[in-house]
């Protein structure tokens, strides 16, 4: 049988390098935006690097009562979020080795970022980023798929769907995960190891690894995929 490597996770906004990395070794990475969205996580934000330490980036959305709502179905509250961020990722990253390099494509992913809702915000930068980088993994959406069951059952129903031999996740999963149940329908899971990462030249004082992949390839540019693999 043919390996195949599924990841499923939420979508987030300009995620790190991990994010980007687990999506590298996945066959096919399901967004699980039938979610409920969370606050302060990393949905709608995340952090870059500036001259005064880690500073976030934040898309403003609406929400309903105690935020029963799913990712999918959230909207965005100001539509000038855009026009911001880019303008705070000039100021910040303008003197980085490579940011010119990619300045145009980056202005045109936000700029021409006209959608509502978060969840197809988080697929143009992902999937645009994805394609910068040469990673070729396919997208799907979880809405696609049986989501019947307790949360370990949705994405066992997911992988079988996939035909997946393999299921790569995080180490944040094993908080509910219950690897048994996998085993069991004969996928193996894979967890990711975010401790070995090698660090690069980065502008704006003292390494820091946990910030937005955006800084990463501002800084590395065609190099960057080098500095996404743990080192074995």
């Amino acid at each position: 049988m043919t390996k195949k490597v599924v990841a499923i996770t939420q979508s987030n906004y300009i995620p790190w390098k991990g994010y980007f990395q687990m999506m590298r070794k996945a066959d096919v990475f399901v967004l699980y935006d039938t979610a409920q969205y969370t606050r302060r996580d990393w949905r709608n934000r995340n952090q870059i690097k500036t001259m005064n330490g880690r500073a976030w980036l934040t898309i403003p959305v609406k929400v309903k009562g105690n935020y029963y709502q799913p990712i999918a179905e959230t909207r965005v509250s100001d539509p000038r979020w855009a026009e911001k961020h880019w303008k705070t990722l000039k100021q910040t990253y303008g003197k980085a080795p490579y940011f010119s390099e990619s300045e145009a494509f980056f202005e045109e992913l936000y700029l021409g970022c006209e959608s509502e809702y978060l969840s197809e915000i988080n697929y143009r930068f992902l999937s645009g980023i994805c394609d910068l980088l040469e990673i070729e993994t396919e997208f799907r959406w979880s809405r696609d798929f049986d989501l019947s069951g307790d949360k370990n059952e949705r994405l066992i129903n997911i992988c079988r769907d996939l035909n997946a031999t393999d299921y790569i996740t995080g180490p944040a999963a094993r908080a509910y995960m219950d690897e048994s149940l996998f085993e069991e329908v004969q996928i193996n899971v894979d967890w990711m190891d975010y401790s070995r990462y090698p660090e690069y030249s980065q502008i704006n004082g003292p390494f820091v690894h946990a910030v937005s992949i955006l800084d990463l390839i501002f800084n590395t540019g065609p190099k960057a995929l080098e500095y996404m693999l743990a080192k074995v």
